[in-house]
């Protein structure tokens, strides 16, 4: 199986579908002549050409609107952020109509839009550059909201969410775009909604998602070597979630930590907990326990940065907190 870069799973993804489907069309700024601003586009310009892959100005309330207005009337439009800290600019155009016009209509309008780009840290951007915002996004009936950890679930996830039928937030990250991995030559398309079980374990349940998941391969493997088995979870996607594959892991650990790129009030993980304590409460033989960055905003800082990021270092501590050991 070849290994190709999360950008290149990215584009396969968007041009795969673009050329199955003449209504599919890319818009964002930069995607076009600059290839996109992390050349997640490179190549799709000469191919599809200036009205299927279109640059904007700097307006993404405008091109978001836009988009939303094109899909009401029959296309399915993929939105390029450069990056979801700019999304906050168009929320009023992605919460009030992409995600409720299917209701507000009455069903006469399907709004199969993807708006995507990176999320979260990436490193000294800054603390109006290095936001999370799925629990936002999730937090809002109408939307799908799918984060993939690698190029085979980017590639095999992007496909379903240009080809739903719903809004779909498609959350990726500036530090996730040259990863490399093996995706398969052939088509492929991975359901929403479908956890993946990233190792197999028998002693503590992590779960998690997008590029802070790599943390959890890091301590699974420290851990390792002091004969503590973790399971690792990737949820893939928040919304919808899939929680029976979280509450089977739990009850077979009985322990339970999760790990994310986001402030801890009111975060993905608080969702899980209520879900698990719900569900599973009697085969837990330990508090939850959840990692998330400081309650902060981001620092500039790279040693303030480092502390205020979720680490293997948290995640080992965790584990072994919900194991009782010192």
């Amino acid at each position: 199986m070849r290994t190709i870069q999360f950008r290149e799973a990215i584009c396969e993804a968007m041009s795969e579908e673009m050329r199955r489907d003449e209504s599919i069309y890319l818009i964002g700024e930069e995607v076009a002549e600059y290839n996109g601003a992390y050349k997640a586009s490179k190549g799709m310009l000469e191919e599809f050409g200036a009205k299927r892959v279109i640059d904007t100005p700097i307006a993404e309330s405008g091109f978001s609107g836009i988009a939303i207005g094109s899909a009401m009337n029959g296309n399915r439009p993929i939105v390029e952020y450069m990056t979801f800290n700019f999304s906050l600019v168009a929320i009023d155009q992605i919460i009030n109509n992409a995600a409720k016009m299917r209701q507000m209509s009455g069903g006469q309008f399907n709004i199969p839009i993807v708006f995507r780009g990176p999320t979260g840290s990436a490193g000294q951007l800054g603390a109006t550059h290095s936001q999370a915002f799925e629990n936002w996004f999730a937090n809002t009936p109408g939307l799908k909201v799918v984060i993939p950890s690698n190029p085979y679930d980017a590639k095999g996830l992007l496909k379903a969410a240009i080809r739903d039928d719903d809004p779909v937030i498609f959350m990726e990250s500036e530090q996730m775009y040259g990863d490399k991995g093996e995706v398969p030559d052939g088509e492929y398309i991975l359901p929403l909604g479908v956890a993946d079980i990233k190792r197999a374990g028998t002693d503590v349940t992590v779960v998690s998602f997008g590029k802070i998941i790599k943390e959890a391969f890091i301590a699974a493997d420290i851990l390792q070597k002091e004969g503590i088995s973790i399971e690792i979870i990737d949820l893939r996607t928040i919304r919808p979630m899939d929680h029976q594959a979280i509450i089977n892991s739990v009850k077979k650990t009985n322990r339970l930590v999760i790990l994310e790129e986001s402030w801890p009030f009111g975060s993905i993980a608080s969702e899980i907990t209520y879900q698990v304590q719900e569900q599973a409460f009697d085969f837990l033989d330990a508090p939850i326990q959840r990692i998330t960055t400081a309650d902060t905003p981001a620092p500039y800082s790279p040693v303030l940065l480092d502390e205020w990021l979720p680490s293997a270092k948290d995640v080992v501590a965790a584990v072994k907190k919900v194991l009782y050991i010192k």
